[in-house]
């Protein structure tokens, strides 16, 4: 007799989500992993890989790095699966939009998706039809919540409460009655400000550094934030009504792009909710209306009215060369008589900080022109991309592989291990269920058990942190490469590229392609402050080394692809 040919067994991938850590019941990590693989046992199905987006939203495909992961594998047919199993559609996607184009992309190279608790499978003529309204259904339910979200918050302020986020200068926050309590000590620093811009001719950069001058400080609560003051920290609160006892809501808003699917913007808004709080006022009534009359006569409020194309090109990459702190964009508007108003945009560090281990502050005052320093620097790449060699080596970037190999090795191990722990965790907690109550030493082994459980679970969520970590050097790999290879295409064509983009894509594609500017302190003889040029790309610009480009492997300069010639 013949021996009956054995069916070939279908591969599938699994891809697990959570929004945050804290889930409710069944929609855990474990929880949907778990009835993945009893599924994919019950059909039959060979599960290769793992994709867990643990703390990830669903409202789109951007900030999920496994979903993106997966789809590429899929592309590049890595497995040669048949099917994506996930829990529920919603653990696939909240956006109408992205579930459906994803299932398109996936069913285009002969993969379909099967949602177990929903019992849809898009392979049957039914499950698309069927995918399709449920998607559309889940981000109606997800816009909703975030409508009632909000109008929770702007009812929180017609009652005067504080509205989440971190207390104002000034302030502390009661958690228990979700009020603003006055700090005393800041306090007295809010009245001296508005004192100083009232009855005085201190602007804010006078005040910020009046303050700075005499040992004043205030406490930082992120790693981000300065314990000096600023010109901008003294602006907001010369601006913020809390300090007179109100509470505003609505001063900005998110707005969606126009032309895109998932890019959203803050806007400022005219009209905006103004209540009366229940926290005490710092200041009364008469010097906020004189503080806002003297913002009205010295204060220039930023509304693009003029130079509507124009963008800072360099704000940010500029390093000043006393502190290191970014530079920003400023702009000086001169008013004529027949009300024509003429621009002109500066470079400028705004920042007055300690020099690390010193007692000196920044001083470095210098207003950069921004034609100038923006030709110097565009001046620079033009010389770089027109050199032959430098051209031969970005065609050898062209031709560069990305390789994970390692950390995908890594992962795997990781994951391997990570299975093992989850095992030795489910049957501890069998043997803990199976523990006999009557058994005179039956406290002592449920202690024993659940020192040694809180043990597996630290290791669990030690192994998925690295797990998580491994998968973001991955995805940043495959992404940096990609980025790499669009930027020297777009080197080959710079000249003619660059003159035909707007100040806005001039001013994206730099912030691509630089990592950083560095300035000297003052000018040098031939009426230069650039320094060096660190690019993206191990490339960087030297005026101390006789204005040579430089390649640079593992932080040795091994070839000197240009030098350019100084007039």
């Amino acid at each position: 007799m013949t021996e009956k040919k054995k069916k070939k067994q279908q591969k599938c991938y699994i891809y697990i989500r959570v929004s945050t850590s804290m889930q409710v019941e069944g929609y855990s990590l474990e929880a949907q992993r778990e009835r993945l693989n009893k599924f994919a046992d019950y059909q039959g199905m060979e599960v290769v890989r793992e994709y867990c987006d643990a703390g990830r939203s669903g409202k789109n495909i951007t900030g999920r790095p496994e979903f993106t992961q997966m789809l590429r594998d899929i592309a590049d047919d890595r497995d040669g699966v048949s099917y994506i199993l996930v829990f529920k559609l919603s653990r696939f996607g909240r956006n109408a939009a992205d579930v459906l184009n994803s299932l398109q992309y996936i069913q285009d190279y002969g993969v379909n998706l099967i949602c177990v608790e929903d019992g849809i499978d898009s392979s049957k003529d039914s499950g698309k039809l069927t995918i399709t309204v449920l998607s559309a259904v889940a981000e109606i339910e997800r816009e909703n919540i975030l409508v009632q979200t909000m109008e929770g918050r702007k009812q929180k302020a017609r009652e005067g409460k504080w509205n989440g986020g971190l207390a104002p200068f000034g302030y502390r926050l009661d958690k228990e009655k979700g009020e603003l309590v006055v700090d005393p000590k800041e306090a007295e620093i809010v009245k001296v400000i508005f004192d100083k811009f009232i009855n005085s001719d201190m602007g804010a950069d006078s005040i910020s550094n009046y303050l700075n001058d005499h040992g004043y400080t205030k406490n930082t609560s992120r790693d981000f934030e300065v314990n000096y003051f600023t010109r901008s920290h003294i602006m907001k609160i010369l601006d913020n009504p809390v300090y007179v006892g109100k509470i505003v809501y609505g001063k900005s808003a998110t707005e969606k792009v126009k032309g895109t699917r998932d890019q959203y913007r803050r806007v400022k808004q005219d009209d905006y909710l103004v209540a009366d709080g229940r926290h005490d006022a710092i200041i009364d009534e008469d010097t906020w209306n004189k503080a806002r009359e003297k913002r009205k006569e010295t204060g220039v409020k930023w509304n693009k009215i003029h130079d509507l194309d124009h963008e800072h090109l360099l704000a940010g990459i500029l390093k000043c060369p006393i502190c290191g702190a970014s530079l920003a964009g400023t702009v000086r508007r001169k008013k004529y008589p027949s009300g024509k108003v003429n621009s002109t945009f500066y470079y400028r560090c705004l920042h007055r900080k300690r020099i690390e281990g010193t007692d000196k502050k920044c001083d470095f005052k210098p207003s950069l022109n921004q034609i100038d320093t923006d030709a110097e620097i565009i001046g620079v790449i033009h010389d770089m991309v027109n050199d032959e060699r430098f051209e031969a080596f970005i065609r050898g970037k062209l031709d560069e592989k990305v390789d994970v190999s390692s950390f995908e090795a890594e992962r795997e191990g990781l994951r391997t291990q990570l299975i093992q722990a989850t095992g030795a965790k489910d049957k501890l907690m069998q043997q803990l269920d199976r523990l006999d109550v009557t058994d005179r030493h039956y406290d002592r082994k449920y202690q024993d058990m659940q020192d040694r459980l809180d043990t597996l679970y630290d290791r669990i969520a030690d192994l998925e942190e690295k797990i998580d970590d491994v998968t973001d050097k991955i995805s940043g790999a495959y992404d940096e490469n990609l980025t790499s290879k669009q930027l020297c295409k777009v080197l080959l064509q710079f000249d003619e590229m660059f003159e035909e983009m707007t100040d806005l894509e001039r001013k994206e594609f730099l912030y691509t392609l630089i990592e950083r500017i560095d300035l000297f302190p003052e000018r040098q003889e031939n009426g230069s402050i650039l320094k060096r040029i660190r690019f993206k790309f191990r490339v960087d610009y030297d005026a101390e080394a006789g204005g040579k480009v430089l390649l640079n492997e593992n932080d040795v300069e091994s070839c000197v692809l240009l030098t350019r010639v100084s007039n």
